[in-house]
């Protein structure tokens, strides 16, 4: 019987907020796909191309953000946690919750594309987010293993 196919959007909905790599207080994607600790560049490692690919169908999924929410690096943030980080964005450093989605040139360079919180919001998050305390904002933050500057 052969290992069931890792999904990365479930385990992104699972974890709430997840690093791809680099230390944090959050799980790493590069550590989920590799089924080890990955040190250094995870473009190194032996499961590389798999990282790579789940990182595809994450760039494509309209249920993940990707920013820089956790300590500046590379984070994804689900569908389900953005009411809670509408509500507390003003916490963090603006940068920490724009968008950020890499664009594929015709001659294969990639560039950042970053668009600003809260021009990202899809319709219906900001009043979700208008619903929460900032109690409870904070709190499904913090199970998702993020602390929100105070």
């Amino acid at each position: 019987m052969s290992a069931p196919e890792f999904d990365p959007v479930a385990f992104v909905e699972q974890h709430g907020i997840v690093l791809v790599s680099g230390q944090g207080a959050v799980p790493r994607l590069s550590d989920a796909v590799a089924g080890e600790q990955t040190r250094g560049s995870w473009w190194s490692h032996p499961r590389g191309k798999a990282i790579f690919a789940a990182l595809q169908v994450l760039g494509s999924s309209p249920d993940v953000l990707f920013c820089k929410l956790v300590d500046g690096k590379q984070t994804l943030v689900h569908r389900r946690l953005w009411p809670a980080l509408a509500r507390c964005a003003s916490r963090f450093p603006a940068e920490r919750v724009a968008r950020v989605r890499q664009e594929h040139r015709a001659g294969g360079a990639h560039r950042n594309v970053v668009t600003p919180f809260p021009d990202w919001l899809p319709d219906g998050v900001a009043s979700a987010a208008q619903g929460l305390s900032e109690a409870q904002a904070l709190a499904a933050l913090a199970v998702a293993g993020l602390r929100a500057p105070a």
